[in-house]
């Protein structure tokens, strides 16, 4: 695939861009940060009405059959304008789980639910720091999962989650029904991801993968979500690094704008450059769906767009000087849900690890 997105994929992200930017508003952000349980139902509204829940699902489910090139592009918009839901990803997350390793009941039960978004799915792999654990501190035994997740994204208001878990003597991808588990909210850096501790007590569950193949499942499922989330933090960083140079030139020190010293523009170009680097690092990881190199690819792309995302959100805030911390700026938005990202679908030394692994494994 070229570098550059055809005509069709362009007026994608325009359109995406025009409806997000006119009904994303931060005084309606900005309060989601400190209240625990809620998230930004307009952008979750907007989401279901424009189909984006359902862009890169099969037909036959209620999908448009797209791909994770137009999908990033919905991802890259919505980390603009720091849209305030993060089941553009989950859903996303686990209706592929459903739909490549699942069988014909239960893509017929869970796909037209996810795709439509009225179903919120939820992806809890993760045993406290440790995104794939050797030993999960969830298990499996007939048909019923028992055990703990921590810090799921979503997985406060989720109907449904994909869940690495342990089996008898080999690891489980199983899909449990969140209806009857008990939640624990945890109150953290961005209330906006609606984060959870959840909590299985013979809670039905139907396996989809078993032993290295559900490992290897779930590695797939997070380099997926990786390209998904590295696409909406270049989006995120892009749009901090033109907030700090929109700033740069026209506030004035000491007679001239603030733009026209060396520490700030070299540092504004500095970000120019990771988000570029980000940006196409994104566009190869999504061309590359399906490919021997995909998930090194995916690494990449993630490694590359937290590094942008986490820069510009922090030299912003440098930038724009004392009045970067104030909350009527709404530079807190971008902070949060740049160290937010960080974390989810596994930090930048669970990523480094598979992207070396991968390239030794080339290399061998």
């Amino acid at each position: 695939m070229s570098i550059l997105y055809d005509d069709g994929q362009q007026a994608i992200a325009t359109e995406s861009r025009r409806v997000i930017e006119a009904r994303m508003d931060k005084d309606a952000l900005l309060p989601l940060l400190e209240t625990t349980g809620h998230y930004h139902d307009g952008f979750w509204s907007t989401a279901k009405e424009q189909g984006w829940t359902a862009l890169a699902l099969p037909e036959a489910y209620g999908g448009l059959d797209l791909g994770l090139v137009e999908l990033g592009l919905i991802a890259h918009q919505a980390g603009r304008s720091v849209s305030g839901a993060p089941f553009l990803t989950a859903n996303f997350g686990a209706a592929k789980a459903i739909e490549l390793y699942g069988s014909d009941d239960q893509k017929q039960r869970w796909l037209p639910g996810l795709a439509s978004g009225e179903t919120i799915g939820a992806i809890a792999f993760a045993s406290g720091a440790d995104m794939l654990p050797k030993h999960p501190h969830a298990t499996v035994t007939e048909r019923c999962i028992d055990g703990k997740k921590t810090g799921v994204a979503g997985g406060l208001v989720a109907d449904m989650a994909v869940v690495f878990a342990n089996g008898p003597g080999m690891p489980v991808l199983a899909i449990a029904d969140l209806v009857a588990v008990d939640r624990s909210a945890i109150d953290g850096f961005d209330n906006s991801r609606c984060y959870a501790d959840l909590i299985f007590s013979g809670t039905p569950a139907e396996v989809i993968a078993v032993g290295s193949a559900a490992r290897d499942a779930a590695l797939h499922i997070l380099a997926l979500q990786a390209v998904i989330t590295a696409h909406e933090q270049t989006g995120g960083a892009e749009a901090a690094m033109e907030i700090a140079r929109d700033y740069a030139v026209t506030r004035r020190a000491f007679g001239q704008p603030i733009g026209a010293f060396q520490s700030i523009k070299h540092r504004i170009a500095e970000l120019y450059g990771l988000v570029e680097l980000a940006r196409a690092n994104c566009i190869h990881a999504a061309s590359r769906e399906g490919q021997p190199d995909f998930i090194t690819a995916a690494a990449a792309a993630r490694l590359s767009a937290t590094e942008a995302y986490d820069t510009a959100s922090r030299d912003c805030v440098q930038i724009h000087g004392g009045i970067g911390v104030t909350w009527e700026l709404g530079l807190h938005l971008h902070t949060r849900r740049a160290r937010s990202l960080a974390i989810e679908q596994g930090n930048m030394f669970f990523w480094e690890d598979v992207l070396v692994d991968r390239l030794t494994g080339e290399a061998a």
